[in-house]
């Protein structure tokens, strides 16, 4: 019967130097994610700020890569990303990927092009595929003649 107890108190220790070792990893790995997530959250918050320090106008097309029109849209929009650095912003989103901008937006088709002004107001929407021409034509209207 000693040897019984003996055993049991055993196999007791063991699973309590396991149960420490596992927590230790896991509270380790929680860790390490708050602070790959702080570290993800302050370069986007960064980056946040140094768009709105800018306070550019934004042209924000709501789409998708395997969309036909979009990718119609997506050298034009390079274009205006090159050609307007520091005077305009133009993101793109991928809303078949990520729907929350699409969402956000109240976007009904894509593609669908946004205009805000540099405090975020929206002057102006679009849906469908709309040329480099048509773009600068409608920033024009608004006062933002690039």
């Amino acid at each position: 019967m000693g040897n019984l107890w003996k055993i049991i108190i055993v196999l007791l220790l063991v699973s309590a130097v396991s149960a420490v070792i596992i927590l230790k990893k896991a509270e380790n790995n929680s860790n390490l994610l708050r602070t790959i997530a702080s570290d993800t959250n302050d370069s986007l918050v960064m980056t946040i700020e140094a768009v709105d320090a800018q306070k550019l106008p934004r042209l924000l097309e709501l789409g998708a890569d395997k969309c036909i029109p979009c990718k119609m849209m997506k050298p034009i929009l390079d274009e205006l990303t090159q050609e307007y650095a520091g005077k305009l912003q133009v993101e793109f989103y991928d809303v078949w990927k990520d729907p929350a901008p699409g969402q956000k937006y109240g976007v009904r088709m894509i593609p669908t092009q946004i205009f805000l002004d540099p405090n975020g107001k929206e002057l102006f929407r679009h849906e469908g595929f709309f040329s480099k021409e048509d773009i600068l034509a409608t920033w024009k209207k608004f006062g933002f003649d690039f």
